[in-house]
């Protein structure tokens, strides 16, 4: 929701204690100009000699009495601006731990907790319930998450199981193979890319890694070197390039990353003589690798929808290495384990662009690497 940038709630405290506090002056100094004997003189607005005449020990009366109210009331309305925002500082600062927790948990993580000390107050009621929140919410998505890890890990053993055993009855001799003895490996093992895929994710929604400094830039030409059979098969040519790209995290996380945005960009392209364009480019304090390839022109709605768990986009999908719909959903658990995001768009020549932005980190020297292609044989 966009709204209209106004005061801060600290700036409308401060400036209602100094409002108020200037009311009761104006009431105070009215009270004593009407309750005590100042003479019947008019009022008049002073002179500037009359200012003066305040700090005279020996002025005293109707004479000196307008000069001194107004200087008192510009003093308490200087003091009601400062003690204000001093004292709605420190009345608002819980409030500003809140704030911070709130986006804290907003970015995923949701280990993070207020314990607000002090006596009990609103503020202090508010801090606890959202750390009671915070902590049914981590139960809650820890324990889907070890269930999806172990749902996976009980899998892996009767899949693999099943591989073997169709394998081994294609190999026998002595028994003739049949159309559904393949069907059922082929699904088998696509029933066995779906579980490494689900434990991927699961790895990369708990953080479980250990980070260090990784060059984007060098994990995209090992991605290359992988997929450049798949591309080969495809007829697609990958195009590589860019400067060099230094971000903290999992070299492992990060190729399954890159690897994915790619195999997406072969399988779902040009029926003939497609292209694939990968390209790292560095920022102070961020990296980018955009994939980018051709094909037919996307609806924006479905785009929006790629990175949802098992949506494949059907217009656009091959009938071979369709995967198990998870890819671009791993690689965006894997971006915002990293404190990064991933964004999707259309081509306006046809086509995706995908680009995942990271933190960067300062490397020396900042070289820049030149492009390559890298065609079918």
């Amino acid at each position: 929701m966009n709204k209209r940038t106004g005061l801060s709630a600290r700036a409308k405290l401060t400036l209602s204690y100094a409002g108020f506090l200037m009311i009761a002056g104006v009431l105070l100094l009215t009270a004593v100009w009407v309750f005590l004997p100042m003479g019947s003189a008019g009022i008049e607005f002073p002179a500037p000699a009359d200012f003066a005449r305040v700090f005279n020990p020996g002025n005293r009366g109707p004479v000196v009495f307008l000069p001194a109210a107004i200087l008192v009331l510009g003093f308490m309305l200087v003091f009601g601006l400062v003690g204000g925002w001093v004292l709605a500082g420190r009345m608002l600062a819980p409030l500003d731990r809140i704030t911070e927790a709130t986006r804290t948990a907003a970015k995923g993580s949701l280990s993070h907790r207020i314990e607000l000390q002090g006596r009990t107050d609103e503020f202090g009621e508010l801090a606890d319930a959202f750390d009671s929140m915070l902590a049914r919410l981590e139960a809650h998505v820890a324990e889907q998450r070890r269930f999806a890890a172990n749902a996976s890990h009980e899998l892996r053993t009767p899949l693999a199981i099943t591989q073997t055993l169709l394998d081994l009855a294609r190999n026998d001799p002595d028994r003739a193979s049949s159309e559904l003895d393949e069907r059922l490996r082929v699904v088998n093992a696509r029933a066995i890319e779906l579980t490494e895929a689900l434990l991927l994710l699961s790895r990369a929604d708990q953080r479980s890694f250990t980070r260090e400094d990784v060059d984007l830039s060098l994990v995209a030409e090992e991605a290359t070197e992988m997929l450049l059979p798949l591309a080969e098969k495809h007829d697609v040519t990958i195009e590589t390039g860019g400067e060099v790209a230094h971000t903290i995290g999992s070299p492992a996380l990060l190729l399954q990353l890159t690897t994915n945005l790619m195999h997406n960009a072969i399988v779902h392209n040009s029926p003939e003589g497609g292209t694939v364009a990968v390209h790292t480019t560095s920022a102070p304090g961020s990296v980018v690798l955009t994939v980018e390839n051709t094909g037919d022109k996307l609806d924006p709605q479905l785009v929006a929808t790629l990175t949802e768990p098992f949506q494949r986009g059907t217009q656009r999908t091959r009938t071979d290495h369709a995967g198990v719909g998870l890819g671009l959903t791993i690689v965006r658990s894997i971006a915002q384990a990293h404190d990064g995001t991933l964004s999707l768009s259309p081509r306006a020549g046809g086509g995706l662009r995908a680009t995942v932005r990271l933190p960067g980190v300062t490397a020396s020297p900042r070289l820049r690497r030149e492009p390559a292609a890298r065609r079918p044989r």
